[in-house]
């Protein structure tokens, strides 16, 4: 199996140079450079920002692509692994093969490149999770999951990186942002509205795959705001509602008991906003606990298999493959924050997501 080689698509001055690029170091940027840096969208700063990624994003992705080729267990021979490695790869030959940016129309078509490499690593997660399901059903796992999963932790938090540096340069061309808005990032983000607008998408799932939902009350200050970026924070706050509306959902389904609703509490203090989801749905056994930031492990029924078509994999469904937490996380470390889960067994669970109110941290480089 080991036969194709990435030297047979890709030559070998490409793969020299994939090797010699992931040596390089990484420079890490903060939310509020990203902040400042966008409030000004000159041409000029449009030119700093494209040399930038020019000369930053091949440094992260041939890390990546690196790594890619020599996971433990064969988990790189995987088909599945092997085309996210084959993306990895022609993403970086596209970005080093651009010439320098000189002026605005380099700058131009330099952004409608990585806008065509962020398109073509969507399906990343997905694919990733079916390389891991199909090393999965060999059964060999037993010893090997902290290495596995210490790679998906760096490898999640390293596209995190790349999707926001990337996201936030093609944004920051949008002719209509919408109010308070550079880039990505909403500099008057509401955590309650957010948590409001999570929770109706997790309530409407919720319905759709039992028929009723619990309901969810959320306190707080409906006026507070932060500077954040909200698809992330609906993200995280979304993934925490619905594993609570399940647990509550399956524990009280066939009770004649009403259904107890699931609490947010937004928290605005001086370093972080904290916001906790709190459910009654019978808590997390202490021994499933270190577990659930794992990415080989989910309660439900695994939604991939080996004929998932990945092309509308992005359909959201109510538990899937074991990776809201995991990456949840990943998205409250990369500016910073944290998410924690607090459990009674028998009762209910506690999620804490902190999220640095500050924005001065660096991005945190895998």
């Amino acid at each position: 199996m080991a036969v194709k080689k990435a030297c047979e698509s890709f030559s070998k001055s490409l793969m020299d140079e994939v090797q010699r690029w992931g040596c390089m170091k990484q420079t890490g940027v903060s939310l509020r450079y990203m902040m400042d840096f966008g409030s000004r969208p000159t041409q000029r700063n449009f030119i700093i920002s494209a040399q930038f990624l020019h000369k930053e994003l091949p440094i992260r992705i041939a890390r990546r692509a690196t790594e890619l080729e020599s996971l433990p267990y064969g988990l790189s021979e995987k088909p599945a692994v092997l085309k996210v490695r084959d993306w990895y790869l022609d993403s970086f030959r596209d970005l080093r093969t651009f010439p320098d940016i000189k002026d605005a129309k380099d700058e131009k078509d330099f952004t409608q490149m990585i806008k065509a490499i962020k398109v073509r690593h969507n399906n990343v997660v997905p694919m990733m999770a079916l390389g891991v399901q199909q090393l999965k059903k060999e059964k060999i796992l037993h010893d090997g999951l902290d290495e596995i999963h210490q790679f998906l932790d760096r490898f999640y938090l390293s596209r995190i990186g790349i999707r926001m540096l990337i996201g936030q340069h093609v944004e920051l061309h949008n002719p209509n942002p919408p109010p308070h808005c550079v880039g990505y990032i909403d500099t008057k983000t509401s955590p309650m509205e957010v948590a409001q607008n999570a929770t109706e998408d997790a309530r409407s799932i919720c319905l759709r795959e039992y028929g009723s939902a619990p309901n969810v009350t959320i306190y707080g200050d409906p006026d507070f705001t932060f500077p954040y970026v909200p698809t992330h924070l609906h993200t995280m706050v979304f993934e925490l509602v619905k594993n609570s509306l399940r647990a509550v959902q399956e524990r009280f389904m066939d009770s004649d008991k009403v259904a107890p609703p699931v609490r947010i509490i937004v928290a605005d203090g001086i370093e972080d906003v904290t916001i906790k989801v709190s459910d009654e749905g019978g808590g997390i056994p202490r021994s499933g606990l270190p577990k659930i930031f794992t990415y080989l492990y989910s309660t439900a029924s695994n939604p991939l298999d080996e004929h998932s078509d990945l092309s509308d994999a992005d359909a959201v469904t109510m538990a899937g493959y074991g990776y809201g937490l995991p990456i949840s996380r990943l998205y409250a470390m990369y500016f910073g924050g944290d998410l924690q889960m607090i459990s009674m067994e028998g009762y209910g669970t506690d999620a804490y997501l902190h999220l640095s109110r500050l924005g001065d941290s660096q991005e945190p480089l895998p």
